[in-house]
């Protein structure tokens, strides 16, 4: 199959139209056998039907139709006759005239333990975000102890993308994850540090002056045991922290 999926050319369009014929609504295997056809995905097959008008059967309804004892007993055959030959999408579209989605084909198959007759799905290789020599800067890096903004700068990324590969690589090199130069937490009370002695201030001055709510800076007040002009955060700190030790 392409890399991508292929443009609705009108010569495309009028083959699956003739692939399709008037039949209505139309099936899950339908849909697969067409999409082998054309090389695209059934998805692909199953938008394009509906915008033409056709009525298109839904995958999970095919998922969950029930098979016959004659048909099971087909498909053990037509699977062990062809053994390794065939995909479940290839296998959908060949038996049954298509009755049966390739997911209804495989869960049928893997409960009469016949998944190993089917040929494996070929499978694309996931796009590398990452080259070997960027895995290994951010390892060195990590072992350096630079902190994550530096390898994000070192290697044009953002810290987002540093951080899901420092715990990648710390599964399968145990590494630990990288600091950060300075977290919220810290600009958080570097806001309430910089405004020096609060004493002379209400909960609602400190709050229009480094951006939080009143909730916030009562918390704040109280954590840090520090008291203003219409709040007593030390008391409120110390009320707690005796029935925590009453509890």
């Amino acid at each position: 199959m392409a890399n991508s999926i292929p443009k609705w050319t009108d010569e495309r369009t009028d083959t699956l139209t003739s692939l399709v014929g008037d039949t209505s609504p139309v099936t899950q295997a339908t849909v697969t056998s067409t999409a082998l056809t054309l090389e695209t995905t059934p998805r692909s097959i199953s938008s394009k039907l509906r915008k033409m008008g056709y009525e298109v059967e839904l995958a999970a309804k095919a998922n969950t139709r029930a098979y016959t004892e004659a048909q099971e007993s087909e498909l053990a055959d037509f699977v062990n006759d062809n053994s390794g030959r065939y995909t479940y999408g290839e296998i959908a579209a060949m038996v049954f005239d298509g009755e049966f989605s390739p997911k209804s084909i495989q869960g049928k198959l893997l409960s009469m333990e016949l998944t190993e007759a089917v040929k494996p799905t070929v499978r694309e290789a996931a796009a590398r975000t990452y080259s070997d020599s960027e895995e290994a800067t951010v390892l060195e890096m990590i072992g350096n102890g630079d902190f994550v903004e530096d390898i994000a700068d070192a290697l044009g990324k953002s810290i987002n993308s540093i951080r899901g590969k420092a715990l990648s690589l710390s599964r399968t090199h145990g590494v630990s994850m990288p600091k950060q130069r300075e977290s919220h937490a810290k600009v958080k009370t570097d806001a309430l540090e910089a405004l020096g002695s609060v004493s002379d201030m209400s909960v609602e001055d400190i709050a229009d002056a480094i951006g939080k709510t009143v909730r916030g800076v009562k918390t704040m007040l109280t954590h840090r045991s520090i008291s203003c002009s219409n709040y007593d955060g030390a008391k409120k700190a110390a009320t707690a922290a005796a029935k925590r030790a009453t509890a």
